[in-house]
């Protein structure tokens, strides 16, 4: 039997398309593998490492940059501050509230040159109490304030014991002492001004100064 031969020439041309695409394959491979490197690459060259390949670290903690570091290379093991969240803008808060002043008629909460409460001014203050309950505020002050009529030493003793009986009445209805002061203004600022002058001492003048006697209680740092 005869043996056949295969000329070289057609063997090679044979394995050669096997070969190229082999070259191309394993080519590709490399570049696949060199492009999935590259952060860890980039994070080495960012960072001195040891052995282990941990970032390696001055004695006060630091992470050692190397020559190639810049901010995008960071990493916030080593440069946290580059990687701070912005600032959220707190709004101020409020401005307090204006103080709230609400006045008593002394004639309503007092029988006339008296400082006892009477029944009528007991539910004022009682509403009055009741109200502030459901509020915050910082403090309470109450001024007393006579007419005229009578010595002035006289009518700031009477405005004050007025004052006094006030206070007394809301501390009673829980609210805080410590939260209330009071003064008696005898009859300074007077309502009516110059509208009563020309009266003689009687009845009509006590009704014309009436506007005068009265109690003050204004609440400062009111907040809903």
């Amino acid at each position: 039997m005869k043996k056949m031969s295969i000329p070289k020439s057609l063997i090679g041309a044979a394995l050669a398309p096997i070969l190229f695409s082999s070259v191309i394959t394993a080519q590709a491979a490399m570049q696949s593998g060199v492009d999935d490197e590259k952060p860890l690459v980039n994070k080495i060259e960012a960072y001195a490492v040891d052995d282990r390949g941990i970032v390696s670290r001055n004695t006060t903690g630091l992470c050692w940059r190397t020559g190639y570091w810049t901010p995008a290379m960071a990493i916030p093991e080593c440069d946290p501050e580059l990687f701070k969240k912005p600032e959220v803008a707190v709004a101020p808060p409020p401005p307090p509230a204006a103080p709230r002043k609400v006045t008593f008629s002394a004639d309503a909460l007092f029988d006339f040159d008296k400082a006892t409460l009477k029944a009528e001014g007991i539910r004022s203050l009682d509403e009055f109490a009741s109200g502030i309950q459901t509020i915050s505020y910082d403090r309470i002050h109450v001024d007393g304030y006579a007419d005229r009529i009578g010595s002035d030493d006289y009518n700031k003793r009477l405005s004050f014991r007025r004052a006094q009986a006030v206070k007394a009445h809301l501390v009673s209805r829980g609210i805080s002492a410590e939260k209330i002061s009071i003064d008696g203004k005898g009859e300074a600022d007077p309502v009516t001004g110059n509208t009563c002058d020309g009266i003689r001492v009687s009845k009509q003048l006590k009704q014309c100064l009436a506007p005068d006697r009265r109690v003050e209680i204004e609440t400062f740092g009111m907040q809903q």
